[in-house]
């Protein structure tokens, strides 16, 4: 299963979330913002996001907010297959 993420943060930390989301596989489908207030929607794999509430509040100081809903299902990459069958 594939969510669609969406992250509402003060300007000053949206590069920290990007790189985050970045790390969990995430595909970014829109960035924008008004003032100092961005907001970042993205598809990201279920298995990535165990945590992602906890990182996101250290990340941003509390400060961002977030929804997920479902989008999608979507298959393993092949890499990622692999390592889960080695398991």
């Amino acid at each position: 299963p594939v969510l669609s993420v969406e992250v509402v943060t003060p300007g000053e930390f949206v590069g920290d979330v990007l790189g985050d989301l970045n790390s969990r596989r995430a595909q970014i489908r829109l960035i924008e913002g008004t003032g100092d207030i961005q907001t970042v929607e993205a598809n990201v794999p279920l298995a990535e996001l165990f945590g992602y509430t906890t990182k996101l509040r250290s990340l941003t100081q509390g400060r961002a907010t977030h929804s997920m809903e479902i989008s999608h299902y979507q298959s393993v990459p092949q890499s990622i297959e692999k390592e889960l069958v080695a398991r």
